[in-house]
């Protein structure tokens, strides 16, 4: 099931108890509309001279979007210079250089492409102490407020139904924080840890409200494995 958007169509398709979703036969194709509307919106407030805030993802599922503004970048002059990005979670403990780290993950599929100054890319520190998790917690949520909250949050979900890292169970208004991880997520990311007893057992992530209050939220999933009659639980947004 490969969840998106399209324009409101039949009254069916808009009903209030249903989150709006469209079925896509292609990833890629999908991706590519996904790409072109972060595009659109990052241009259109170039033209407002404002920042356009973005709230990413990693793992498999945003890859082609990515491609895809990479490639806008290179051939269509698409700027990130107005961009200021918050990633939804890290691993922790985590090095930032670790290959396994979504530092890692974000500079080589996105961040190393693009013309987006450093200072606007955040993404959780698996580097900090446990004692300082809390107020790092805190402050990681006061950059979102001060950036002028979340323009365009996109999304995946792992096969537990978790968002980020809110696993099931997670409170409908959590914020910023350490939690631990489901044993089928990190199961799931055994073989690049080379074994589940190397993959962390927690990891700092967005809450459920921290996303909530992005003014546009893109959930997407691809193949069967993430359609709802596989996902052994919810975590509802």
């Amino acid at each position: 099931m490969n969840i998106s958007y399209k324009s409101p169509g039949t009254l069916e398709e808009t009903r209030f108890e249903k989150i709006h979703s469209v079925i896509f036969n292609d990833s890629k194709k999908a991706s590519l509309e996904v790409a072109h509307e972060i595009a659109d919106l990052i241009k259109k407030k170039q033209k407002q001279n404002k920042n356009c805030v973005l709230g990413l993802a990693t793992g498999s599922t945003p890859i082609s979007v990515y491609q895809e503004l990479v490639r806008m970048h290179n051939e269509d002059d698409l700027s990130f210079k107005n961009v200021i990005t918050f990633n939804l979670d890290e691993y922790f403990p985590m090095d930032n250089d670790d290959i396994n780290s979504y530092h890692h993950f974000m500079s080589i599929h996105l961040f190393d492409h693009i013309d987006i100054n450093k200072k606007n890319i955040h993404i959780p520190n698996g580097n900090i102490s446990i004692e300082k998790i809390n107020e790092y917690c805190a402050t990681y949520e006061k950059q979102i407020v001060d950036a002028g909250g979340i323009d365009f949050q996109l999304l995946g979900i792992g096969r537990t139904g978790h968002i980020g890292f809110n696993e099931p169970g997670s409170n409908y208004s959590s914020l910023t924080r350490l939690v631990h991880l489901d044993y089928m997520t990190r199961n799931d990311a055994r073989k690049s840890f080379y074994g589940i007893e190397n993959v962390p057992t927690t990891a700092i992530t967005m809450g459920i409200r921290t996303i909530r209050k992005s003014k546009r939220i893109i959930l997407m999933a691809w193949g069967n494995n993430k359609s709802l009659r596989n996902l052994t639980k919810i975590s509802i947004i």
